[in-house]
């Protein structure tokens, strides 16, 4: 009972060996008890802390009781004015949480009212689509751009993709043909669709985008930059052309697995990208962004294209694809690049 208020074990055998014996010395205590001296010590060193023997006026090498009525008296004093400082600091802590919860509260209530939220930073991004994937009813509708998908943006969505999938919640992804070519963000994408997740692929897309049951988007800030800040959307009249530009990309684009049928000029969908943004003038490094793949890459596609046009250069090429009628005026634009945080 006594380690209620600090004192151990040991401490508590020698005290009660010294009522009996109270002018035993250590090995006299030692031979009583049968410890060891070094025992012995350690347990009169704690009741010499815990001011419940002290030194002999007389004999200053050996140690004497307090009386149990003055030292263990003093000492549950203590433990009962540590208790009582402690319950005022879980009460002081207590009155902070209450005020920090109201003002999260107050925050969240003010955010929900606005129309438009700006969030900067990656964590605040993700934060939010947490809440949002938690929050969501119905529906969730996605255009990943930027191709291959980073592994810290795989190992974030998925766990959250399989929770709006268990609970029901409709989930359809948009993603760049050129995934098709990467392992990792294509085994991604194959387990979504074996979850019950619709998923189809498009050569480019206008940005990035995230739609919430229809009433809230989030898109980045810049572009070129998903990671650095986004922009939650609730107005109607925003949203709502969001939610047509969705569903006209998503009527464009091709079931996951299946191939788009090649023009009346017999380019692939990707191929019509890239003539469409050699007659905007891009360069090679902005097609590649564009597709989501190297640069490399995209110089072998515009290669192929203009010996095709007989092309001898990137601006003639534009202008034969126009004259030869290869821009299809019904395509979108759009590009991302860095970090997918969305």
């Amino acid at each position: 009972m006594l380690g209620s208020i600090g004192i151990g074990q040991d401490a508590v055998s020698v005290y009660r060996a010294m009522f009996a014996e109270p002018r035993a010395g250590v090995s006299d205590l030692g031979h009583l008890l049968g410890w060891p001296v070094e025992r012995v010590r350690a347990a009169l060193d704690e009741l010499a802390r815990l001011s419940l023997v002290r030194r002999s006026w007389e004999q200053p090498e050996k140690l004497v009781l307090v009386r149990p009525e003055f030292g263990l008296q003093s000492l549950l004093w203590q433990q009962e004015a540590d208790l009582l400082e402690r319950q005022q600091q879980l009460a002081n802590a207590r009155s902070a949480i209450t005020r920090l919860i109201s003002e999260f509260e107050e925050s969240h209530r003010i955010r929900i009212a606005m129309d438009i939220e700006q969030l900067h930073g990656i964590d605040a991004i993700r934060l939010r689509i947490e809440e949002f994937a938690h929050e969501c009813r119905h529906s969730v509708w996605t255009f990943a751009d930027g191709g291959a998908q980073t592994q810290d943006n795989l190992e974030a969505s998925l766990p959250l993709d399989r929770m709006l999938l268990e609970r029901g919640i409709e989930l359809r992804d948009i993603y760049l043909d050129s995934v098709m070519n990467d392992a990792k963000t294509l085994r991604h994408i194959l387990r979504l669709a074996d979850l019950g997740a619709r998923i189809r692929t498009v050569p480019t897309l206008p940005t990035r985008m995230v739609l919430f049951d229809r009433t809230i988007a989030l898109i980045p800030t810049d572009p070129d930059d998903s990671a650095a800040s986004a922009l939650v959307l609730r107005g109607s009249g925003a949203v709502t052309a969001l939610l047509s530009l969705y569903e006209y990309v998503w009527g464009e684009a091709s079931p996951l697995g299946s191939r788009a049928p090649r023009g009346r000029h017999g380019l692939s969908a990707q191929e019509q990208a890239v003539v469409n943004l050699l007659a905007e003038g891009s360069t090679d490094e902005t097609i590649a962004r564009r597709l989501g793949v190297s640069v490399r890459t995209a110089r072998r596609i515009t290669a192929d294209l203009s010996r095709r046009l007989g092309a001898r250069s990137r601006f003639q090429a534009g202008v034969l694809a126009t004259a030869l009628g290869w821009i299809d005026t019904s395509s979108l634009d759009g590009a991302t690049e860095g970090e997918d945080v969305i």
